[in-house]
């Protein structure tokens, strides 16, 4: 999804001049006075949201960060209502990716899984991030949500990243969809969730409640702080 941002304004400046009359009986004309040129109307600019501290449950380097982060690219970032933390310092059996509302302060929180390159043994917790295609690795970084299609994974939606830690999210395909490996019964059976090729997989019965609070023109970041 590309979109850009033009902003136009303008002034017009007129001037006017008058003669004077050489007439003996005839008072001296007064002077007219030039129009006031106008001043440009500034682009009108949506309020920052309030953010009434730090949410329950989120870290409060991690929140500062992602809030610098929405700050940096809200350019391209249409809404700012609404922003998805991913907090991949903790392991796979917590609801670590958390969806916050900047007004309210609410969180709703949900498992994610992360990728097979960035825990090679499998032991619940990200090792590395990665931006190389093949990596199958999670990658860090603001990522701005796109449109849904359906893939190999059934209903998915496109993320871009919009850092150099993970410019290369849409050639590697690294989205949100869902996933059996990442259902909440894993965690019973298993102590953590299973692990995709990089993307932000959650579980089957989650997805639709998740798209549904992200929409696309949001932001997730994702992290390791």
């Amino acid at each position: 999804m590309k979109s850009a941002l033009v902003m136009a304004s303008g002034a017009a400046v007129s001037a006017c001049a008058s003669r004077t009359i050489n007439t003996a009986m005839a008072p001296a004309p007064m002077p007219v006075p030039a129009p006031v040129p106008a001043i440009p109307k500034a682009p009108e600019v949506a309020a920052a949201p309030k953010v009434p501290g730090v949410p329950n449950g989120i870290r409060p380097e991690l929140f500062k960060k992602a809030l610098a982060s929405l700050n940096r690219h809200s350019m391209r970032i249409p809404s700012h209502d609404r922003i998805a933390i991913a907090d991949f310092a903790t392991s796979s059996n917590n609801q670590r990716f958390h969806i916050v509302n900047l007004g309210t302060g609410q969180v709703e929180r949900f498992l994610v899984a992360h990728g097979i390159g960035s825990d090679p043994s499998h032991s619940g917790m990200l090792q590395r991030f990665s931006n190389e295609v093949n990596s199958e690795a999670t990658c860090e970084g603001a990522f701005l949500t796109a449109d849904y299609y359906v893939g190999k994974h059934g209903d998915s939606q496109r993320l871009l990243g919009l850092d150099p830690t993970n410019n290369n999210a849409l050639d590697r395909a690294i989205v949100v969809h869902s996933a059996w490996y990442a259902n909440d019964d894993m965690i019973a059976r298993h102590g953590k969730l299973g692990r995709s090729q990089g993307c932000f997989a959650v579980g089957e019965n989650q997805l639709a409640k998740l798209f549904e609070r992200l929409g696309p023109g949001r932001m997730i970041y994702a992290a390791k702080v």
